[in-house]
């Protein structure tokens, strides 16, 4: 029956499956037959931290977590082990000690594999790893002694590493400033829960897991995400915070909601001027205010500047009216167009995204009092501003907003990954390459975009720069690949990376890897139509229809499906999991055991793609209703 299930698999899930067993590879810059990678994004991260040593930390536990996520630890400690090895006469003791922290760490996952015979002694060395990081990081690394907390409080009472766990994991509360972001302090919390709770500690347990946001001690995911979920009020891409772009001058309030809220103060310091306004009142009302206790005092509010009329940049617009009858808003002349495309798709993505609270009205009754439709100069209270129409690369209603005098250049989304909301049909490339070469020409000290990962990760015109010669590398050997009928799976599945980014600048890694998989997504969409070259489209077959296939015709029974989908997330394969649970069409959405594993799939998914793909987090963490509570730094 397992055979029957897999050709089940096959039947339902056309490319993908086939993709899956393809082979092929990337020569010579185009996409061939043979050779396999069935994890496109481990395997560029492998390529790139094979490269040197990574500048940036983040790559190396990117791939950490890859290795980790797809249950082959063994295969990252012999990767980590052999780059350590090769790179280790010219690494600092800092280097060396995240090698060794990404070795250990997998090390523990990699524990239960080892035989019962030589199993302490290869926990006992790995625990002497754990030591030796510490002692070349200087104890006062935070990923060293979060790792080292971590994995010490999941051994066994046998080692007695407890009192190691709690004095790190107590280090690691302490010196949460040092955190990447405070979303490593859910783990930090978890164990020191779970350490109360093997201590007979109940009520202590209790706490910890409040902090943690977890609601039970079941996790079978490790969570380090600034990503947070409410049910009330959406996403949130980065933990609560207010900081000065430049003193006085340029605030940015993240984690009040899906976008940031920018606001300037202008050269007479008598107007307050805002960029973008958010996606419901309630969440611009709460930005305002806490602008207005952390800055009191600031000059009223007179103009807001539109970035695009997203629903997530216009929708809190009533709220600002309120403050000021005279306030005046500037978008583009076609925002009426972009406003029609975007409340025209699947209305239930807009709860996912914005919380129960969002309104589509909110953004329907958008409205700007001053529109744009070539490149404009104004004075606001003396500030010099430029307001410059772009057609891309997320929408056409695109407007950079440069104080050239600030040396700042507020963006928008128009480098979001993924061209356009993926839920909508939008996104232009070419816009985007063009926009690119604006920002450059500008060379702003500040580039300012509407999400706080988009200003981390694509932080310079350099960067911007290079990236566009590898964007439009990718897009000829996608529309290449389109041209001799390559299914779309296959050309994620071929890893295409161009060789001038292996030898030019490291700090372009990451931003290429968050935009390859979009990129492809929308050329294809944008050039494959409803027929596609492996027959999809040509049936209308729905959800109902895959289900009787799988129930009625090939009998399989609940117990077989729990057993396929637990041996494909063992195989790491979760993707292929969820797709199998979607095809049972909700034959079997009373049973426990079903949901017990539909659950297991998507919080694995969850955790694949938390510091890479925040809407893939939330459109997983939506199929089970998981809520990510966002976390604040300890005072």
């Amino acid at each position: 029956m397992k055979a029957v299930i897999y050709l089940l698999a096959a039947l339902l899930l056309g490319t993908a499956l086939v993709a899956l067993y393809s082979k092929m590879s990337a020569v010579n810059n185009t996409i061939s037959s043979p050779a396999v990678s069935h994890r496109p994004e481990l395997e560029y991260l492998m390529a790139v931290n094979s490269v040197a040593p990574p500048q940036d930390p983040q790559l190396l536990f990117l791939l950490m977590a890859q290795y980790a996520n797809a249950n082959i630890p063994g295969e990252g400690v012999e990767f980590f082990s052999a780059r350590l090895r090769e790179f280790g006469p010219s690494l600092t003791d800092l280097q060396k000690a995240l090698y060794l922290t990404a070795i250990a760490l997998l090390r523990a996952q990699n524990a239960s594999s080892v035989s019962l015979l030589h199993r302490i002694g290869y926990v006992n060395d790995t625990v002497a790893m754990l030591e030796q990081a510490k002692q070349l990081s200087g104890g006062q690394v935070f990923v060293v002694n979060w790792t080292a907390g971590v994995v010490h409080a999941q051994l066994p009472s046998r080692f007695h590493q407890e009192k190691a766990a709690e004095g790190e994991l107590a280090w690691c509360v302490t010196n949460a400033g040092k955190a990447p972001h405070a979303g490593w302090l859910r783990e930090v919390y978890y164990q020191q829960a779970k350490l109360a709770l093997a201590d007979g500690d109940r009520a202590k347990a209790q706490d910890y897991l409040h902090r943690s946001g977890y609601k039970n001690f079941d996790r079978p995911i490790t969570l380090t995400t600034p990503f947070s979920e409410d049910r009330a009020t959406g996403h949130a891409f980065a933990p609560r915070r207010i900081a000065e772009i430049l003193p006085g001058r340029v605030y940015v309030l993240s984690g009040f909601e899906f976008t940031e809220y920018y606001f300037v103060v202008s050269d007479d310091h008598r107007e307050l001027i805002g960029i973008d306004a958010g996606t419901r009142p309630d969440s611009a009302k709460a930005a305002y205010e806490a602008l207005q206790a952390y800055a009191p005092g600031l000059p009223e509010l007179t103009t807001v500047f539109i970035t695009h009329s997203h629903w997530d940049h216009v929708g809190g617009h009533r709220y600002f009216r309120r403050l000021n009858p005279r306030l005046k808003f500037y978008a583009r002349n076609n925002y009426t167009e972009e406003i029609a495309d975007a409340t025209g798709g699947p209305a239930f993505f807009g709860r996912q995204f914005f919380g129960e609270r969002y309104d589509i009205d909110d953004v329907r009754s958008f409205k700007p009092d001053v529109t744009v439709d070539r490149r404009t100069e104004l004075r606001v209270g003396g500030t010099r501003i430029e307001l410059i129409p772009v057609e891309g690369g997320e929408t056409h209603d695109a407007m950079f907003i440069d104080l050239t005098d600030l040396g700042v250049l507020f963006v928008g989304d128009f480098i979001m990954p993924y061209l356009g909301a993926p839920f909508v049909e939008e996104g232009d490339l070419q816009g985007l390459l063009d926009a690119i070469d604006i920002v450059v020409q500008k060379n702003p000290r500040y580039l300012l975009h509407g999400h706080e990962p988009l200003t981390r990760n694509f932080s310079s015109p350099a960067i911007l720069s290079q990236l566009k010669t590898d964007l439009a590398w990718l897009r000829e050997q996608v529309l290449m690949a389109i041209r001799r009928g390559d299914e779309r799976g296959a050309i994620h599945q071929a890893n295409l990376i161009p060789s001038a980014l292996l030898n030019d600048r490291p700090d372009v890694y990451l931003p290429y890897l968050l935009l390859r998989e979009h990129v492809i997504d929308r050329l294809y969409d944008q050039n494959v139509g409803y027929w596609q070259p492996d027959l999809q489209g040509l049936d209308h077959l729905t959800r109902a229809d895959a289900a009787e296939l799988l129930v009625d015709y090939l009998g399989v029974s609940e117990r077989q499906l729990v057993k396929t989908v637990e041996r494909l997330a063992a195989d790491g394969k979760y993707e292929l999991a969820a797709s199998l649970l979607e095809s049972s069409g909700g034959r079997f959405d009373h049973s426990p055991s079903v949901a017990k594993a539909r659950r297991l799939v998507y919080l694995k998914l969850m955790e694949k793609h938390q510091n890479t793909d925040p809407f893939e987090f939330i459109l997983y963490s939506a199929k089970i209703g998981e809520e990510t509570p966002q976390l604040a730094l300890p005072k």
